[in-house]
């Protein structure tokens, strides 16, 4: 025989059931609970029940009789919104275990639905997003069927996304029919400010179905055809003046699908977009072999002036391809932080590059803005060889933010790194801080790396993090690396560098008392 239910649990329950019911309305009885109770009974509640709590609070239209002060002033209403912020960060944490995906703030709501939801919290909004992106995963699996003949809104949501939000009774306050992805995007789609979407879902019916988000990300997996471009667009051109970030991995893209895209993005009647982040990733572009880059992007590149980050990322495009990116972004108004060419064979690219901006003049003045705003440049995994680095070194001169490079997986060799040493040479006499380095497994020896700690503990600033692991120093590093530790880095990578016991040991000796190291990755040594 079961365990009685104690009155307490019997009274949540009905009250839970209320709350549930298809009434529109609830009772005011249900906010005039002592506090005590109703925060107890917030957290018996599943998510519809919550939000359905949350909407009808008496209060939530204060700014209509009183000023926003005023509302805060009430603590017991106050106390009551917060309270709604914890219990929503805990559905979402017993829901999805482990980090939380963190957006960017966003205006994803109309000015006038905003200004009614001011108190309303992010947790609540992260919480929906994520159950509209488990029910658009679902329906890619059914739609990519090849059984499947009908419409996407149609597909039906399994009971183990349903039941976590609160659909167990048939007394419930869904409406309509709420096992279809359709009632799902009706009803949470304005929560959505980022979202995935892979190549089944890029349809015109898409657009219809999230006509009331805002998107602020799109992640775009396998797009191959014109018919997912051409859906793609739609989707673009509707959330055109609130997407601020655009990726697209594993696709396969032409130079029209690539124009096409990139004219979808320009706000209405002007020759501009307001993208901040670009990126394509592990994609290949179906014409290899470009003189120059496809007209729309470059376009694309030179005309967003809140531009800040661009990734090419593993798409195995080229020295051509890197070259004639790099060249477009010389040129560019807008003010790149962050450019990643990593995981691409471009040895060479920068071999015939000119340094100064075709439509300036030869002064420094003349160099394009984006290099001048560049802090962090990825070249990791490129094939870059000794004699790419003189030409490195020499771009480098043009980048006086620059606070990470990550040089990686290059067989640079120890010439190579010499030839970078002028540069931070050059950086040791700036005021600029060059925070992380970053040359792991460039076949370097002892001495290579010895002249490159010597160069960085000559910096204004010191350097908050180096990595130099999976290079065969040997023992011999360690009394200079010992020396470097005292400069007052923050974090080292020395993993696989065939320190030994005895280099250890004459690291440890050379290591000064007034230490700022935070971190230290010696494995394997």
């Amino acid at each position: 025989m079961g365990e009685v239910p104690s009155l307490y649990t019997l009274c949540m329950v009905a009250i839970k059931k209320e709350i549930l019911s298809d009434d529109d309305t609830l009772p005011p009885h249900v906010y005039e609970i002592p506090s005590d109770l109703f925060d107890s009974l917030l957290t018996f509640l599943p998510p519809l029940a919550l939000q359905k709590i949350q909407e009808q609070m008496p209060f939530k239209n204060w700014h209509d009789s009183e000023s926003a002060n005023d509302c805060f002033g009430n603590q017991r209403k106050r106390k009551r919104y917060l309270n709604f912020d914890t219990v929503w960060r805990m559905l979402y944490k017993s829901r999805w275990p482990g980090p939380a995906r963190q957006n960017r703030a966003v205006n994803w709501l109309s000015k006038q639905v905003v200004e009614e939801c001011k108190l309303t919290n992010d947790w609540q909004q992260m919480y929906w997003e994520a159950h509209l992106q488990n029910c658009l995963d679902e329906a890619a699996e059914i739609v990519l069927l090849p059984t499947f003949d009908g419409c996407i809104g149609e597909v039906r949501i399994p009971d183990t996304i349903l039941k976590p939000i609160g659909y167990e009774e048939p007394t419930s306050c869904f409406r309509g029919d709420y096992s279809k992805l359709s009632y799902h995007c009706q009803q949470f789609g304005c929560y959505a400010r980022c979202l995935r979407l892979q190549s089944v879902l890029c349809v015109a019916e898409t657009c219809h179905l999230l006509r009331t988000s805002n998107l602020q990300g799109l992640e775009l997996r396998w797009i191959k055809s014109k018919k997912h471009v051409e859906g793609l667009c739609k989707l673009l051109n509707q959330n055109r003046e609130t997407l601020k970030s655009l990726e697209f991995i594993h696709c396969k893209l032409s130079s029209t699908f690539v124009n096409t895209i990139c004219d979808s993005l320009h706000v209405k009647d002007l020759q501009t977009h307001v993208i901040e982040h670009f990126s394509i990733k592990t994609s290949s572009f179906l014409e290899t072999n470009q003189l120059s880059l496809p007209i729309g992007l470059a376009s694309f590149l030179s005309s967003g002036r809140s531009l800040s980050s661009v990734s090419f990322c593993d798409n195995d495009f080229g020295q051509n391809f890197a070259k004639m990116v790099f060249s477009t972004l010389l040129d560019t108004a807008s003010g790149i932080s962050v450019l990643d060419l990593s995981e691409n064979n471009i040895s060479g690219w920068l071999s015939h590059f000119r340094w100064r901006s075709s439509s300036c003049s030869q002064s420094p003045s003349g160099i394009g803005k984006s290099l001048q705003s560049l802090s962090v440049l990825n070249l990791r995994g490129n094939n870059l060889h000794k004699d790419d680095a003189e030409s490195l070194k020499n771009a480098l001169a043009h980048m006086p933010t620059l606070k990470i490079l990550d040089i990686s997986d290059n067989p640079l060799e120890d010439d190579g790194i010499k030839s970078l040493i002028p540069y931070f040479v050059e950086m040791s006499e700036r005021d600029s801080h060059f925070a992380d380095l970053k040359v792991e497994n460039c076949e370097l020896s002892c001495n290579g790396v010895s002249q490159l700690v010597g160069v960085l503990s000559t910096l204004k600033r010191p350097l908050d993090s180096l990595s130099i692991g999976e290079n065969g120093l040997g023992s011999k590093v360690g009394a200079p690396l010992g020396k470097f530790l005292g400069i007052g880095i923050q974090a080292l990578e020395i993993e696989d560098i065939g320190l030994g016991s005895s280099g250890f040991l004459e690291l440890q000796k050379e290591i000064g008392e007034d230490l700022k190291l935070a971190y230290i990755n010696m494995r394997f040594y």
